[in-house]
């Protein structure tokens, strides 16, 4: 019997899905609390700055919609950053009865340190720990996360 040759795909054992997403599932979550440590926003304000940087003013109520909370809970993340100054409240243009939500200067300048801090992180991790070899192959695999997402 000839030795199975990983540079061969026919010689591989076929995949797992189920075994493949769990350890997919563990890596990223693993990664992603790793780089959460040291954020100096907590999750749910960078989540809520992160939307009002991409997508523009919301109301407390779209925020909720797509943050999939509670109006009282995203009260409360509003509450937080409009009192650190992070975002501001704006009167709607058509509608004056709605109170409009979007991110300040510091509120972009403080979502931006905080991604450009994780992926700091992140490169120093891919040099410490991977081959330029295997910083290719981790490039190449990106674009198939992407599909996945």
């Amino acid at each position: 019997m000839e030795p199975l040759d990983p540079a061969n795909p026919a010689d591989l054992p076929p995949v797992d899905p189920l075994e493949l997403a769990a350890e997919l599932r563990l890596a990223i979550g693993t990664l992603v609390r790793r780089l959460r440590a040291d954020d100096e926003l907590p999750q749910n304000q960078a989540a809520v700055l992160g939307l009002l940087v991409r997508e523009g003013p919301r109301t407390t109520s779209e925020l909720a919609e797509l943050q999939r909370v509670r109006h009282q809970s995203m009260a409360r993340t509003v509450a937080l950053l409009t009192e650190t100054g992070l975002i501001e409240q704006r009167r709607h243009a058509t509608d004056g009865r709605k109170v409009l939500l979007a991110a300040t200067e510091a509120g972009t300048t403080a979502l931006y340190a905080q991604r450009a801090r994780r992926e700091g992180r992140i490169a120093a991790a891919l040099v410490e720990r991977l081959t330029p070899d295997e910083q290719r192959l981790l490039q190449e695999s990106v674009a198939l996360l992407h599909r996945l997402a």
